[in-house]
């Protein structure tokens, strides 16, 4: 009996879908997290891709911070071991040490069954599919959002707060969500939404606009801040950077830092590592 007229068709279809397919990159496996102790979420692809390098820093390196260091560490151990813990909200100065703490949780409980997730502001409206691809997983998952910022009306606001609080899809026990920020409320504030405040007998009501933006940030359950260095600990960070990259101090090193400092605007953890690098790399010919 010879093929009909569709049978061809059918036939051709199926040879032409083959090759297609053949084409298409193989789907993405999901990280071994037996060996992989970070990953970067990739919202067009809706991927976890491993990171094959994470950035290695320890908390003892970081120095100045001290009080913040405990709160984090004290918080992130309750984590590891199945206790209780919240969701973190990391705010302050640029360079004063927030994400690179967030960084050594995972250097310091990677060992005892932290896992590291990466995800941008752009991934925030995926985080139901994220906690389903973990919830089964025997790991300890925080979800990384560093130096995060809104615009007003973005679409990732609604969708952290939902996250974080709000939505029917609860985070399994097993993530928790360390966000970094410059901005206190995470988005910008402006002089006439504090006009809009009313004072009714001894009683203060903000605004609706400076509730909505309040309503964000009170979701995290621990609030840890970093503050401006003074000149003091600035320069004992320098001077320790220094000697850890074999050029200790020596005559005009705290005049160069300050003047380092001053030309960025800035006295902090991370100024002071640039200047040693800078300090290092000129001293290293002699």
């Amino acid at each position: 009996m010879s093929a009909t007229p569709f049978d061809r068709l059918l036939a051709r279809a199926e040879s032409l879908l083959a090759r297609l397919e053949a084409r298409l990159p193989a789907a993405a496996l999901p990280p071994d997290w037996k060996r992989a102790r970070a990953a970067r979420w990739l919202p067009e692809t809706r991927e976890l891709r491993p990171i094959a390098h994470p950035h290695r820093i320890f908390a003892g390196q970081l120095l100045g911070i001290e009080k913040q260091k405990r709160k984090i560490d004290a918080n992130t151990r309750q984590f590891v071991l199945g206790l209780p813990a919240n969701n973190v909200l990391l705010t302050g100065s640029r360079g004063t040490g927030k994400s690179s703490l967030v960084k050594a949780m995972l250097a310091k409980y990677g060992a005892k069954g932290l896992r590291l997730i990466e995800v941008d502001k752009s991934g925030l409206g995926q985080l139901p599919e994220i906690y389903d691809r973990v919830a089964t997983e025997p790991f300890r998952f925080i979800l990384f959002c560093d130096d995060l910022s809104f615009a007003a009306d973005e679409p990732g606001y609604p969708a952290l707060k939902a996250a974080l609080d709000g939505s029917l899809a609860a985070a399994s026990d097993n993530v928790l969500i360390y966000a970094t920020s410059n901005r206190r409320h995470l988005m910008p504030e402006f002089f006439a939404e504090n006009e809009q405040t009313r004072h009714v007998g001894e009683e203060v009501h903000p605004a609706e606009a400076i509730e909505e933006k309040v309503s964000l940030s009170d979701r995290f359950g621990l609030w840890v801040s970093f503050h401006p260095m003074d000149q003091e600990a600035y320069l004992a960070i320098a001077r320790h950077w220094a000697a850890t990259l074999g050029a200790p101090p020596a005559e005009g090193f705290e005049r160069q830092a300050l003047q380092w400092a001053l030309a960025r605007g800035s006295r902090s953890g991370r100024t002071a590592w640039q200047f040693a690098r800078d300090w290092a790399g000129r001293k290293a010919p002699e």
